[in-house]
């Protein structure tokens, strides 16, 4: 290599050293340990967003995990009080049906012999009752004796009894005397058909573990919530509820606590709460929530963008603007901390100007300068 080319190396060596250490300087200066000053020209400025403080009205309380069950006044769970095999299902997983309306079709010997024993049992009356119109003839005209009377008077009263068991028999299976063995399961309630445990041709029995079909109203439902023993203060019947959904995250959804509990569970140590909740036609049984129950009165509260925020450990941290340009990072106490915002227990006033965007370059910048 002739001089002249290594002057001409060392020359940019030179220069680019020089530029580096410009805007290193330029771009970020470390004052103490737990601050960071850029520049006004510094690239990095184009990446952050700062916000003042501000106040709203909202609730302190964190969060429970609750979710979106039926609303058990308005759900049935319909089974078949009969042993017998599947013929025909007249309803499908989705549909309405009206109180009164026929699910299934289903063939039971027991029906049958249910319908024998109601037909005998009216035969039965019938001929008894006879007897003791002629009997009470005899009598009066002293043919008879008084005990042979008083015998089909006896033979009567069984007579009655038997046709009113038998067709409290059939009335307890939905059933008519008139029928024939085809029992027709019918929907007790209007709704809409939202599970089916049957096909054609399978067996049905009343000591199924399973309900044949659930019916239930998707307009009205509930939301429970299994709460800690340890939040119970946080909760009182009637407090109203602001209610979220993994579907819908933009979305509040509202509700009322109608009942809690009178007992803790002795294994997991918790309490179930029951909510009302308004749908809105929007939510669906077996849907996990965030549910925060709403303080009786307003309170302000400092809330932020979990953007702004830093966590190391078991702490939070954000940066707080000093002066233009000069950010100074603060430990901050959190209230609560949901989805996308934080409520601010302590360490920011109302007016300060924090980062709201951009907090994990500034910290790396930060871990860089020390």
């Amino acid at each position: 290599m002739n001089k002249v080319s290594l002057v001409l190396l060392l020359a940019t060596a030179f220069t680019l050293s020089n530029a580096y250490a410009v805007e290193k300087i330029a771009v970020a200066k470390k004052t103490v340990s737990d601050e960071v000053s850029f520049a006004a020209n510094a690239p990095q400025l184009a990446s952050i967003k700062i916000e003042p403080v501000i106040e709203i009205t909202a609730s302190t309380t964190s969060p429970l995990n609750g979710k979106i069950t039926f609303d058990e006044n308005y759900t049935s769970r319909v089974s078949s009080p009969i042993l017998g095999r599947v013929l025909s299902i007249k309803a499908q997983v989705g549909e309405k049906v009206k109180a009164g309306q026929v699910l299934a079709t289903i063939d039971s010997p027991e029906l049958g012999s249910a319908l024998a024993d109601a037909r005998k049992a009216s035969a039965d009356l019938q001929l008894k009752n006879k007897a003791f119109e002629r009997n009470n003839l005899l009598l009066e005209g002293g043919v008879i004796a008084r005990k042979d009377f008083e015998s089909s008077q006896s033979d009567l009263a069984q007579a009655v009894a038997e046709e009113q068991r038998a067709n409290a028999h059939l009335k307890n299976l939905g059933a008519q005397r008139n029928a024939d063995e085809s029992f027709l399961l019918r929907s007790p309630i209007s709704g809409t058909v939202v599970d089916r445990q049957i096909n054609p041709s399978s067996e049905v029995r009343p000591d199924a573990a399973l309900p044949l079909f659930i019916i239930t109203n998707p307009d009205h439902l509930w939301a429970s919530i299994d709460l800690p023993e340890r939040d119970l203060a946080k909760v009182s019947p009637g407090q109203k509820l602001a209610i979220h959904v993994d579907a819908y995250p933009d979305e509040i959804f509202t509700g009322n606590i109608d009942s809690i509990g009178v007992m803790v569970d002795p294994t997991t140590r918790r309490i179930t709460v029951r909510c009302s909740v308004q749908s809105r036609g929007k939510l669906k049984p077996e849907m996990y929530a965030q549910i925060t129950p709403l303080n009786t009165q307003n309170v302000k509260v400092i809330r932020l963008a979990n953007t702004a925020l830093i966590t190391e450990g078991l702490y939070n941290y954000v940066f707080v603007e000093i002066t233009p340009n000069h950010f100074k990072k603060r430990r901050v106490t959190l209230n609560s901390q949901e989805r996308e915002f934080a409520t601010v227990k302590s360490g920011l006033t109302v007016g300060e100007r924090v980062i709201s965007s951009g907090a994990f370059l500034l910290n790396s910048e930060l871990a860089i300068a020390k």
